[in-house]
């Protein structure tokens, strides 16, 4: 008895493991796909902005999703977005197509890295450059609740960090001078000195296969005191597949 009471308590313990133990493959996605989130901004030190955001397939490739996005319930045109075929995004930076994002990386395996890196040149008028080098590494199922429900998903956690220098400025003032002669108009101009700041960042996403997407993702980016300046997260709401 007590070896079939041992057996029985391994197999309650391990089979959460057992439907994402061996590599998980891109999800089969079909036009009519839709997902719905509430996505959340958090700016320190008191901003705050949540929007829910409807995101639906318009057709895929072998290589890419092709997916509208726009605020649920609007009747507004939506956004037209090509991503890759793992939801991974790309845009022009310094003239090359380049990856900026990858939360997931197919097959998925318990253990599996990968990693994100890319600088661009003059991203604002702020800064003269932005660097950002991220790894991403698959820990492992996870049970995760949802305003969609309950799921068990597998979890992505990336770490990395951020790098900006900033640009070159000139600042000019003016001011008078008045003695027994007369008024004179004096400008001062000053040169603000190009300076780097860094810091660090997380990101985690919980993909459940069956949902073909993520049900969860997070990220957050510190700056070099290691307070966190912004954390961004993007919960699912609803979903409906179209039928395979």
């Amino acid at each position: 008895m007590k070896t079939i009471n041992a057996v029985l308590l391994l197999v309650a313990t391990t089979a959460p493991m057992l439907g994402y133990a061996e590599s998980t493959t891109a999800p089969t996605l079909k036009p009519g796909d839709t997902w719905t989130y509430v996505d959340t901004i958090e700016t320190a030190p008191n901003g705050w902005h949540q929007t829910h955001d409807e995101i639906a397939v318009v057709r895929t490739t072998a290589d890419h999703i092709y997916f509208e996005e726009k605020p649920a319930g609007a009747t507004q045109a939506a956004r037209e977005i090509l991503a890759g075929a793992d939801w991974s995004r790309w845009r022009n930076v310094n003239g090359t197509d380049t990856m900026v994002n990858q939360p997931l990386s197919f097959p998925l395996s318990v253990g599996k890295t990968w990693e994100v890196k890319y600088t661009e040149a003059h991203p604002n008028v702020k800064h003269d450059s932005e660097s950002f080098d991220t790894h991403f590494k698959v820990v492992g199922p996870e049970s995760i609740e949802v305003p969609a429900g309950k799921f068990q998903a597998i979890k992505i956690e990336a770490e990395g960090e951020w790098t900006a220098q900033t640009a070159a400025s000139r600042s000019a003032g003016s001011g008078t001078v008045s003695n027994q002669t007369g008024t004179t108009v004096v400008v001062q101009t000053r040169n603000a000195t190009p300076v780097t700041a860094t810091g660090r960042l997380y990101k985690a996403v919980w993909y459940v296969p069956e949902i073909g997407r993520w049900v969860k993702a997070v990220e957050e980016y510190y700056g070099s005191n290691g307070e966190r300046s912004q954390r961004i997260s993007s919960e699912l709401e609803s979903f409906k597949r179209i039928s395979q």
